[in-house]
């Protein structure tokens, strides 16, 4: 959600929020901000040694000097800095928690010092500057009052006598400091400095600084995947690293025991996978005012209504924040929320029951929403692999309980949800934004992206090199202003073949035709990592793709490709019709309403899809409508309808077409 999670706005069975309501967890969630930290500019001291050298392999050969100096295994070594950060410095910017550096060393002290106390501001879908952000001086606490995990950054400058700035902006120093850490723990525990990394469990497992067995065993089988599975990437800073797979390893998993952590035992009404870090936090369902209730509805799915659709979403607030409004039955509701730090998780509503949190109605009846604390132009503070790993573990356990494919098709992001009438789509959400790397959650998932078809196939699913792909984005701190460089799972899409064409308009978010902009939340030019469009035309270095109802070229180089060639179903207008009409929600056609229930009305969106265009087909569904208007569930009605609706991939968001208006073809014809 951006700004919320709330959907009451568009919702035709409850009146809109106020401005309280509406506004909240935008605003708290600025508030509070400095207690979690935004990424911070800092200046890396000069390099330590030749191993601090960037570029190339300089931060590879830091590891395996760091390994020989402490007594790590290299491969324990860089499996911990990978979970932690992925091998990234961020620029010596600080994450979440304080973590400075590729070993996430904390200094919650120093980083809060350094947060900018300013406002920030954003801007909204449609360029312009929203209302900024007042963010609080904060009080910096004393170090010694923190919990030893919050500076593990003044105990490695005590075990390796490197200055504390280093230890925060020099790579090199940084993983010394990790390494010295690690074999610390392994002295503390009475375990030898063994070659091999099966020894060091209970040492990997104590380095997250987690306060429960569970939480602990989580990171620490994490990692091990990472170490028999190997990695290989280059960092935002060029560094090529590499850790190669060592499938037999296996680690001896009584060490946790040696950590004397407590357990926590798993509450009846968790919905989860076993290898996740969960508690059961439920949203209240409450009357209130003038017969009003909420914060959700009661349900029975799926065997009242299919689940469809899982929809990933950031909170644009904190994790407290987060847990305060889902305790307000007079707010909203999700599924899950995550906390950046750790991937912890709690689960708030059933899953039988309806969250209020997409902004489109239909969707909420037939979906689950996952939220990820953070704020969207703060990615590398707030996107973590732990984060990134605990959302794809239980999502993949939720699409195999519901019979959910794992495509974008189904796994949307907000931004991907379609506004349920034309006044809708300007106040439609844009996370989890271009920063979400998608291709990385597709491969957590078990579910990467890759070619299925070759120039021939008809369908292209985007797919750029998210580290090296950086389009210029605004407005991440005030309007119009680039943000800083980063890599993005999202193509801009141009009127030509060229980057100096325009953007491609979007009279959804624009009716007067103004255009599409560069800003960070601006989606009206922009296909995503994942998403499958039908090619319209080839030129060069440029691919042409069916968008919004028109042509959208992005560049697509043979030698550094932003999209991969694919092939499937698409649906086209039926022979002799000119346009088909778009729409934001399948609802029934107005037969299929009982008496007591209002006709919802299939409302057309601002689009049209042309004789000639044809869209990838995501999923078939007949017409259907949740009516649920009443605190008690026995008053709730679920509508089908004859009328059958094909998903496409119409725009960055999809829509809906009648089955009746258009017919099926394959792509590769």
């Amino acid at each position: 959600m951006r700004g919320s999670a709330q959907d009451s706005a568009h919702d035709p069975n409850r009146p809109a929020p106020g401005p309280t309501r509406r506004t909240a967890l935008r605003t708290a969630g600025a508030a509070a901000s400095a207690a979690f930290l935004l990424p911070l500019a800092s200046q890396a001291p000069a390099a330590l040694a030749d191993e601090a050298r960037p570029g190339g392999d300089a931060l590879q050969r830091a590891f395996a000097a760091a390994a020989r100096e402490y007594g790590v295994p290299l491969s324990v070594l860089l499996g911990v800095s990978y979970l932690q950060s992925r091998w990234d410095g961020h620029g010596g910017a600080p994450s979440v928690t304080g973590g400075y550096g590729p070993m996430h060393l904390t200094d919650v002290t120093t980083a809060l010092a350094r947060t900018p106390h300013h406002s920030h501001g954003t801007e909204d879908a449609r360029g312009d500057a929203a209302r900024p952000l007042e963010v609080p001086g904060t009080e910096v606490p004393q170090a010694r009052q923190l919990p030893a995990r919050l500076r593990t950054l003044e105990r490695a400058a005590d075990l390796t006598g490197l200055p504390a700035e280093a230890l925060r902006g020099d790579e090199a120093a940084n993983v010394r400091g990790g390494a010295a850490l690690l074999a610390a723990e392994q002295k503390r525990l009475g375990l030898p400095l063994s070659e091999d990394p099966a020894d060091w469990y209970a040492a990997v497992a104590a380095y997250a600084g987690s306060d429960n067995a569970t939480a602990a065993a989580v990171f620490a089988d994490d990692v091990f995947e990472v170490i028999r599975d190997g990695a290989s990437r280059t960092t935002a800073s060029g560094e090529t690293v590499s850790l190669p797979a060592a499938p037999e390893v296996s680690p001896d998993t009584r060490q946790l025991r040696a950590l004397g952590l407590p357990s926590v035992e798993r509450d009846p009404n968790i919905e989860a996978p076993k290898g996740v870090s969960i508690e059961w936090f439920p949203a209240p369902y409450e009357q209130f005012g003038d017969n009003d209730y909420g914060n959700h509805d009661l349900g029975n799915r799926p065997e009242s209504q299919s689940i469809d659709y899982i929809v990933i979403h950031d909170t644009e607030g904190t994790w407290d924040v987060c847990l305060k409004l889902i305790k307000d039955p007079t707010y909203v509701s999700w599924q899950y929320t995550l906390r950046s730090a750790d991937g912890h998780i709690a689960q708030h509503l059933a899953l039988k029951d309806v969250g209020w949190h997409a902004g489109n109605w239909y969707v909420n009846a037939k979906s689950i929403g996952v939220e990820h604390e953070a704020f969207l132009t703060s990615p590398d503070a707030w996107y973590t692999e732990a984060m990134y790993r605990s959302s794809a573990r239980l999502v993949r356990h939720l699409a195999r309980k519901y019979d959910i494919p794992l495509d974008r098709q189904h796994i949307l992001g907000h931004d991907n949800v379609p506004g349920t009438t034309t006044p809708n789509i300007k106040g439609m959400h844009t996370d989890p934004g271009p920063y979400w790397d998608w291709a990385h959650y597709f491969t957590l998932l078990g579910a990467p992206f890759h070619a299925t078809a070759g120039p021939g196939g008809g369908l292209v699913t985007v797919r750029p090199d998210y580290e090296t792909h950086q389009p210029v984005y605004t407005g991440c701190e005030s309007a119009g202003v680039a943000c800083t460089p980063h890599g993005s799972g999202a193509v801009r899409l141009h009127t030509a073949p060229s980057a100096d064409a325009p953007l491609v308009k979007d009279i959804g978010l624009r009716p007067d035709g103004s255009d599409s902009t560069t800003g960070v939340n601006d989606t009206g030019a922009r296909a995503s990592t994942g998403q499958r469009f039908a090619v319209a035309e080839r030129r060069g270095d440029w691919t042409a793709i069916w968008y919004l109802g028109q042509k959208a070229w992005f560049e697509n180089p043979r030698r550094r490709p932003t999209a991969v060639n694919t092939k499937g179903l698409v649906v086209t207008p039926k022979e002799g019709t000119a346009e088909v009409p778009v729409y934001g929600r399948a609802y029934p056609e107005k037969e299929a309403y009982p008496a007591g229930v209002p006709v919802q009305a299939v409302s057309p969106l601002p689009y049209k899809l042309l004789a000639g265009q044809r869209y990838a087909l995501g999923l078939k569904t007949q017409g259907e409508y949740l009516w649920a208007t009443t605190f008690d569930p026995a008053g709730h009605k679920v509508v089908r309808g004859q009328d059958t609706y094909y998903q496409i991939q119409f725009g960055h968001r999809v829509a809906f077409v009648r089955a009746a208006d258009v017919r099926i073809e394959r792509s590769d014809k």
